[in-house]
């Protein structure tokens, strides 16, 4: 018998009750007897366990994440020095532009946003640090995917899948492999509708030599994007955005 297993298997469970929690699917030893299908005592101890370490917090009789998870996550950003980089620069385009500015970077297979800045007339996504969304349904995960080497696209794919998000997100692995090539020729990505109806996005690779640190994107609305001409002043915020952000690397 493999002694490792059974307190991995704790760990794991700890973190699944995390998600719950985090969720707002449980509150108590009840709703997570009938969640995982545990023991009422089980759920207890492991509720008190997590209550234990701070990171899981009992407020009039229900449980909650911890305000110790913000201090962490405020923490790995500003640890990040992406972050302190591209700060300024996401605050300028969002300014002279008007729309909102993300820098945003890939991990284990999904796009997560790391910083926005909103603009006057952003529209407003209920976007934070740590948001994770899949990297083929927009074009700022696109252009992550599009400079990865080929065989972590192939295990990315293998793994998520290409689940439709919208009814215009794209699902088809030859599709998605066309337009990839595409955003390498380019040097971005531009699509609609995608991940949100309604929204446009346009977005840049960050480039270390061959190395892809993220994406810098702008969001915008679908009828902004059909003007040809704040199209074009888009993307060429965000390719003077992305030569500033790499350079200061």
């Amino acid at each position: 018998m493999d002694r490792t297993s059974a307190p991995l298997q704790t760990v794991i469970r700890a973190f699944e009750i995390i998600e719950l929690l985090w969720e707002g699917n449980i509150t108590g030893p009840s709703d997570l007897t009938r969640q995982m299908d545990m023991p009422r005592s089980t759920a207890h101890d492991y509720l008190r366990t997590l209550e234990s370490t701070g990171y899981v917090v009992r407020r009039d009789g229900q449980y909650h994440v911890g305000y110790r998870f913000l201090a962490m996550g405020s923490r790995l950003k500003h640890r990040n020095r992406l972050f302190h980089i591209a700060k300024p620069v996401l605050e300028q385009i969002a300014s002279e532009t008007g729309e909102l500015a993300t820098v945003s970077v890939e991990e284990r297979g999904r796009w997560v946003v790391l910083h926005d800045e909103s603009g006057p007339r952003s529209l407003n996504l209920g976007t934070y640090p740590g948001r994770r969304t899949p990297l083929h349904s927009h074009a700022a995960g696109k252009v992550i995917l599009a400079h990865l080497p080929d065989e972590n696209v192939e295990e990315i794919l293998d793994t998520h899948g290409l689940d439709p998000v919208t009814e215009n997100t794209v699902t088809d692995v030859e599709t998605l492999r066309e337009e990839l090539r595409t955003i390498r020729d380019d040097g971005y990505a531009l699509d609609c509708n995608q991940q949100i109806p309604g929204m446009c996005v346009v977005a840049v690779p960050l480039l270390n030599d061959a190395t892809v640190l993220g994406a810098l994107s702008l969001a915008t609305t679908t009828d902004r994007l059909k003007d040809s001409a704040f199209r074009s002043e888009l993307i060429e915020h965000v390719r003077r955005g992305a030569n500033t952000i790499t350079n200061e690397y």
